[in-house]
């Protein structure tokens, strides 16, 4: 859960340079916002919207209740989510100035406890997995789950985006190892790296493809062996809230992958998908019609992308 504070003033301007060793500062806020988020529901939410059957699986609090009602009346299967009692789900606070300056605090409560969750349990109880993403989450949680699918012979995609930072060197490379596909934004991809120490040849090595989004310009697709190819972003989209994009993006992409459409058309689709989170405030938002989708698709990607994307549009919610 996210709770957006806005202070119309400027923190700058409440520092006293001589006291710094003794701050003790509050804020008036003049306006709060309580958003749902995590990578995965995100992720989670834009699958359901496509017709995919995601399978959510993490670590929320005692306060999960009416997140997990959201989450399946928009096709996410919740069943798999360890509701730790006396913890909360964990929390995101943040309070932004007029100067877009922030302070923020963010309180993992049960996301601690996802590392006991058994991947191979998720996989009885709904019959099989097709991909497995490995979102951000509990450190020991991404190096259990991602060591969970080499062992059992899952697929998986690496999303490790802000754990980049966290993580060590020997743990970062294996989340990496044997990954069908890495998500990185153009940041962490030069994150990457440098923590591993490899170049992008020796990263391309060990996963399949390597999708870097790169904002308004769309994603950048790298596989060994083939030339880079970039898939350009929607143009002059009216952007009211950045935040989910990427998450968005990662849902059309992979629910168009999972139904056999090739790589650069699902690409396509993801950066669709992505303008209207973008176009939307909150993470959670966002509900084009199918029709709106592929019109889109149509118009920035042409009449052969919409046809190869047509079966899956069908499914949308």
């Amino acid at each position: 859960m996210d709770h957006l504070m806005s202070f119309p003033g400027r923190f700058t301007e409440q520092l006293v340079p001589d006291h710094l060793h003794t701050l003790s500062l509050s804020f008036l806020s003049d306006r709060l916002e309580i958003r749902r988020g995590g990578v995965a529901a995100n992720i989670a939410y834009g699958l359901g919207r496509l017709g995919a059957a995601p399978v959510l699986v993490g670590a929320a609090g005692a306060d999960f209740a009416d997140y997990q009602v959201w989450l399946k009346q928009h096709g996410v299967d919740t069943d798999s989510v360890l509701v730790v009692p006396g913890e909360h789900t964990a929390r995101f606070v943040c309070t932004t100035d007029a100067d877009h300056n922030q302070i923020a605090t963010f309180h993992a409560g049960a996301m601690r406890a996802a590392y006991t969750i058994a991947l191979r349990d998720v996989r009885e109880r709904v019959g099989g997995l097709d991909l497995v993403v490995v979102s951000p989450n509990d450190p020991a949680a991404m190096l259990r789950h991602t060591e969970d699918c080499r062992t059992g012979g899952l697929p998986f995609v690496a999303d490790p985006s802000q754990q980049i930072a966290r993580m060590g060197r020997d743990d970062v490379r294996s989340l990496l190892a044997g990954a069908r596909l890495l998500f990185t934004n153009a940041y962490e991809s030069a994150l990457l790296r440098e923590c591993t120490g490899w170049n992008t040849g020796q990263v391309l090595e060990r996963v399949g493809t390597w999708v870097t989004t790169l904002g308004a310009d769309g994603v950048r697709l790298e596989r060994a062996g083939h030339e880079p190819v970039v898939v350009p972003g929607v143009p002059e989209v009216a952007v009211s809230d950045p935040t989910g994009a990427g998450d968005a993006l990662r849902a059309g992409l992979l629910a168009a992958l999972t139904q056999g459409v090739p790589l650069t058309p699902a690409a396509g689709l993801g950066c669709v998908l992505a303008s209207f989170a973008l176009e939307s405030i909150g993470t959670q938002t966002y509900a084009p019609s199918a029709r709106a989708v592929a019109t889109r698709l149509r118009e920035v990607y042409g009449d052969r992308t919409a046809r190869e994307l047509a079966d899956v549009l069908g499914r949308s919610r």
